[in-house]
Formats: C-alpha cells, structure tokens, sequence
C-alpha cells in the first residue's frame, strides 16, 4: 500500500504558509489599487491565487482534523485562522505546540472507526486518486465561489 507523501505536519505547514503569503500579496494588491490608485493588477493576481489557497487551506484543515482527530474547537480555530491575515502562521506553530500535527498519517495504518475517516482512510491510502480528488475538490469549490461572487463589504 502507498501511501500520501509528506507527514501531516509537513503539508499543513506548507499550505497555512502559502496561505499567508497570497494573503499579504493580496493585501499589497489592495493597497496599490486602493491606496496608491496605481494599479489593479496586484488584486487581479493574487485575488484568485489567495482564492484557490484559501479553499486549498479549508480542505487540508479539515483532512488533517479528521486524521488527527482534532476537537471541534480545534477544527474551528484552524478554519477561522485563514480569515484574518497571517493566522494561519499562528495556528500552525499553536498546533506543532500542541502536538495536533503528527508526523504520520493515523488513517494509512489505522482502521477508520468514524463516517468521516472512511473516505479519507481511502484518499490517503490511494495518493494519486486522493490527491486528483482533492485537487477536484478545491476546482469545484473555486467555480462555486466564483459564481457565488466577491465577498460583500
């Protein structure tokens, strides 16, 4: 059986970062388009990119919670950390601390005992059609959003 390459804690790690980084360019696209009334094309860039890492972010949270078996809190504080800029940094290094990151995945050599462990024992333990999966997921989640609109503020 092969398995997901990168432990839990490596692939959180990598996205909460990606996601902070599309943040602050996001945020330098605004301030450009807004503040300095120079350019658009910050917020045109980044606006669609931090789109796709935010909704990547949400579903390697949720993968991960579900693997770790991550409290509700804990899952709600890791989604809620991608709305303010640069959370998710914090969060990653709150759960490294509080040992919520393991290196391996538990559902590669663990029995899944709960609804929600059943399909991600299986992405896990089937990578490419996992990760095509996963991949498909964030695709689908990103049309959704685009037709959904911006956020309204």
């Amino acid at each position: 059986m092969s398995a997901l390459p990168g432990s839990p804690a490596r692939i959180f790690r990598i996205v909460a970062t990606a996601e902070a980084v599309t943040w602050t360019g996001l945020l330098a696209g605004m301030f450009l388009k807004y503040v300095t009334e120079t350019t658009e094309l910050g917020v045109s860039i980044f606006g669609m990119l931090h789109g796709i890492v935010f909704i990547t972010y949400c579903v390697t949270t949720v993968a991960v919670a579900v693997d770790q078996r991550w409290s509700f809190g804990h899952l709600v504080a890791g989604l809620a950390s991608s709305i303010p800029p640069l959370f998710t940094l914090w969060f990653e290094r709150y759960a490294e601390r509080r040992g919520l990151l393991a290196p391996t995945w538990r559902l590669v050599s663990e029995s899944p005992s709960r609804p929600l462990e059943r399909p991600l024992a299986w992405f896990l333990r089937n990578p490419v059609r996992g990760l095509a999966t996963g991949l498909a997921s964030v695709a689908v989640l990103t049309v959704v959003a685009l037709i959904a609109g911006p956020p309204v503020g």
